[in-house]
């Protein structure tokens, strides 16, 4: 509460109103944020134009479709295929019979001792003009606990076997918690550089939106070294047969509860380097505060036409930069 305050950490939905009264000296975590919805919508369009670079999720349909010719494209993906199966995730907060993610079933996945997994990435934005990105190289698998086999009629239900999801898991008999780190009989320096490359593509799937927001939002940002704001994502990740990994989501609101010693380990530091990398120290209040007053004072005082003219201009170019 109140306006003396240098960080604002949150895992919740912070309103404009907010983000707009914001000091020029103050940082805010959980701003910019892209719905899951949204998400597929920027990769599904970057498919279309660069369709080799783009191959790193699933096929994807946002439901019920936007366009006609949308659905048209999910139904005959899914006539030309002999047995099909899918998997549909709800939007970001949105309820039921409205929107959703229809997402291909990867079939063969790379399993551990016979069990389907995926990998939770984390990644810290702190700049998104200059997408800059940093990649925490440590994270967390997330096991299923029934045994993987082909999805049919039979085990249609059997969501402990399909779905890798925490939540799902951590309540049966036969969950455990492991510990310690692992290591996979594959080249690791290829497959982190791999999941590099799917982490920027995607931030760059929904960069010109973002820009978009984050300018309209923080006009003034230039004037802080460190930026208003910064975005803590995951991003959940499952290996193909070939070790390929695919985008499954990105998470804006990952959770940092901690069940375990290795779930404290690893967020613990993750949230330590992520408050150095955030630069606190760059927020100069005072210097903040002398640049805000002689902004105020330019406001209040009437100009000239021609006055009134390089301003506008000045702000436009600010903007578009």
């Amino acid at each position: 509460d109140g306006e003396d305050w240098t960080l604002y950490l949150t895992d919740l939905s912070v309103s404009l109103e907010h983000l707009v009264d914001m000091k020029i000296d103050q940082i805010c975590h959980g701003s910019i944020k892209s719905t899951t919805f949204m998400l597929a919508h920027n990769m599904n369009r970057m498919l279309k134009h660069f369709p080799k670079e783009y191959n790193i999720f699933p096929e994807t349909w946002c439901l019920p479709a936007e366009r006609v010719c949308d659905y048209s494209d999910f139904q005959a993906y899914s006539r030309g295929k002999n047995q099909k199966t899918y998997i549909c995730k709800p939007d970001t907060g949105c309820k039921p019979g409205q929107h959703m993610i229809c997402q291909d079933y990867i079939f063969r996945p790379f399993l551990i001792d016979g069990f389907k997994f995926d990998l939770r990435i984390y990644g810290l934005v702190t700049l998104i003009d200059s997408l800059q990105v940093f990649l925490y190289e440590d994270g967390l698998a997330h096991c299923c606990t029934n045994q993987y086999c082909y999805p049919k009629h039979s085990n249609m239900h059997d969501v402990c076997m399909h779905l890798t999801n925490y939540a799902i898991n951590n309540n049966r008999e036969n969950f455990v918690r492991f510990d310690n780190a692992g290591k996979m009989k594959c080249d690791t320096v290829k497959l982190w550089a791999d999941i590099e490359d799917v982490v920027i593509k995607a931030l760059i799937s929904a960069q010109y939106l973002l820009c978009h927001n984050y300018h309209f939002c923080f006009p003034w940002h230039a004037v802080n070294p460190a930026g208003a704001c910064f975005e803590l994502l995951a991003f959940d990740v499952m290996l193909d047969h070939r070790v390929k990994p695919w985008l499954l989501e990105v998470n804006h609101s990952p959770s940092f509860t901690t069940d375990s010693w290795l779930d404290r380990e690893v967020k613990d530091e993750l949230l330590y380097d992520t408050l150095v990398l955030v630069n606190l120290g760059a927020c100069d209040r005072q210097k903040a505060s002398e640049v805000e007053r002689c902004h105020i004072q330019k406001r209040l005082q009437p100009a000239s036409k021609k006055g009134q003219y390089r301003e506008k201009s000045s702000c436009i170019f600010a903007c578009s930069m």
